[in-house]
C-alpha cells in the first residue's frame, strides 16, 4: 500500500512539472513577408507557330494538298540550317462541317508546325520563305531567353533581398530587428513572353525587295515570389 502511494506521488509530481514546463515555454515571435524578384531581359529566341489550311469537298485531296505543302516547308526549314529538333508538328486536323445555306458538307484540313528559332536575324527570311511555300496562317509567336535558368536564379536572389528589406523596414518602426529565416516558400516562376500581331506579319509578305522590320522583341520579365518568415527580436 505504501509502495503504491509512493509511485502515485512520483507520477503526480512528474505531471505537475510537465505542465509547468509547458506553461513557461516561450514561443519565439516571427514576421512573415513576401519578396518579389524581377529580372528584365531582351529575348534572343522566338517560337513561331504556323499552319496550312484548306477547305473543300474531298478530305483525301485536302490532306494530300496539305501534305505536299508541309513537305516543301520542312525541306525549306532544313535548308535554313535549323535543326530537326527545333521543328515539331503541333497537330493534324480534318473537320467535317455542314453548310446550312447550300445544305452540303465540306471539309477543313489543318496542319500546324512549330519552329523554335535561335537566331532572330533570319526571322524575315524564314517567314517570307514559309509563305512562299504555301503557309497561309500564322497562329502567333512567343519570345524567350536562352539563359532562362540563370535569369531565374537572379530573380530568386532579388526576391530574397526584397523580403529581407521589407522585414527590416517593418521592424525598424517598432525598434526591433529580425533574426534568421525559419521558413521560405517559393511560388512558381513566371516568364512573361511577348506576343506579336499575326496580321502584321502576314502583310509583310506582300513587300518586294525591301528588308523590313515586322517584329519588336521588347523585353520579357522573369518573376519569382517568395514568402519568408523571420524570427522577430
Amino acid at each position: 500500500m505504501k509502495k503504491n502511494l509512493f509511485i502515485l506521488m512520483i507520477l503526480l509530481n512528474n505531471l505537475a512539472m510537465a505542465q509547468n514546463n509547458t506553461h513557461t515555454t516561450i514561443i519565439q515571435p516571427t514576421i512573415e513577408v513576401m519578396g518579389v524578384g524581377i529580372v528584365k531581359v531582351t529575348p534572343d529566341e522566338v517560337t513561331i507557330k504556323v499552319q496550312v489550311e484548306h477547305k473543300g469537298q474531298s478530305p483525301k485531296e485536302l490532306k494530300q494538298k496539305n501534305d505536299f505543302i508541309i513537305n516543301d516547308v520542312l525541306a525549306f526549314i532544313k535548308s535554313m540550317n535549323i535543326a530537326d529538333k527545333q521543328v515539331q508538328t503541333e497537330y493534324v486536323r480534318l473537320n467535317k462541317n455542314y453548310d446550312y445555306q447550300t445544305k452540303t458538307y465540306n471539309y477543313l484540313a489543318n496542319q500546324s508546325v512549330s519552329i523554335y528559332l535561335k537566331d532572330l536575324k533570319i526571322y524575315e527570311s524564314l517567314m517570307n520563305g514559309l509563305m512562299d511555300r504555301g503557309i497561309n496562317r500564322i497562329d502567333g509567336i512567343s519570345f524567350s531567353a536562352s539563359k532562362i535558368n540563370d535569369l531565374k536564379s537572379q530573380a530568386r536572389i532579388k526576391a530574397m533581398q526584397n523580403a529581407q528589406m521589407k522585414a527590416e523596414e517593418y521592424t525598424k518602426v517598432l525598434n526591433q530587428s529580425i533574426g534568421k529565416a525559419v521558413l521560405i516558400t517559393e511560388f512558381n516562376n513566371t516568364n512573361y513572353q511577348g506576343q506579336v500581331n499575326t496580321k502584321r506579319m502576314m502583310m509583310s509578305s506582300d513587300t518586294s525587295g525591301m528588308e523590313q522590320q515586322t517584329i519588336a522583341a521588347g523585353e520579357i520579365e522573369v518573376i519569382t515570389k517568395v514568402n519568408v518568415s523571420f524570427l522577430l527580436n
